[in-house]
């Protein structure tokens, strides 16, 4: 995995160049850094990053904070950096995020892998919201051109299939989504205004 967009948040300016030089050599670009979670927070939502690593122990905006703002967002995914002594408490604070993070001292042998598997995780729960939102979609629109359908075999007398054609083919013709033709159509019916979909929109 390489050429990823990457901020650095962390206090130490020593411990930053340390570590943009490790991401450099890896061929990753590090675009913004960081010693406070605010500034992190700002650069972050102002750049849109692949990646974030940042300490977990942050002035101005905590890290953990800042990272689960970052989460919440779905911006970038977050690495964490933390002590070994403050591990346990990074665990527990992370227990419902879905965020990652690495014990100091930083090596290539523990920094590396866990951006890999920081990013894919990121990548899959991204992808597992976006199919379980156009599932919700579906469903919606399931429900509502079926709420349609019963009102036109209730007030223009169609079969079950000619209703379903008539919203289909006025979603075709007006070049407009079911969904939205079909509450189109249950606001009229509703009504008892007869619509043959000239005023769509």
């Amino acid at each position: 995995m390489y050429g990823l967009r990457i901020i650095i948040a962390d206090t130490d300016p020593v411990f930053r160049k340390y570590l943009k030089e490790k991401l450099l050599n890896a061929g990753h670009m590090v675009i913004g850094e960081a010693a406070d979670g605010r500034k992190a927070l700002q650069m972050t939502f102002n750049t849109q990053p692949d990646l974030v690593i940042l300490n977990a122990q942050l002035p101005e905006r905590d890290g953990l904070e800042t990272a689960k703002i970052i989460e919440e967002h779905k911006v970038a995914p977050v690495l964490l950096v933390t002590e070994i002594d403050r591990q346990d408490e990074v665990i527990q604070a992370l227990e419902h995020w879905s965020l990652s993070y690495i014990l100091r001292p930083v090596e290539d042998t523990n920094l590396f892998p866990a951006i890999e598997v920081c990013v894919a995780t990121f990548k899959k729960i991204c992808q597992y919201e976006e199919k379980t939102r156009k599932l919700k979609q579906s469903v919606e629109t399931r429900k509502i051109v079926e709420r349609a359908k019963g009102l036109l075999i209730e007030f223009k007398g169609m079969t079950e299939q000619q209703a379903f054609k008539y919203i289909q083919k006025l979603s075709m013709d007006k070049c407009i989504p079911m969904h939205n033709v079909a509450k189109h159509l249950i606001k009229a019916l509703e009504t008892r205004t007869v619509t043959d979909g000239s005023d769509l929109s």
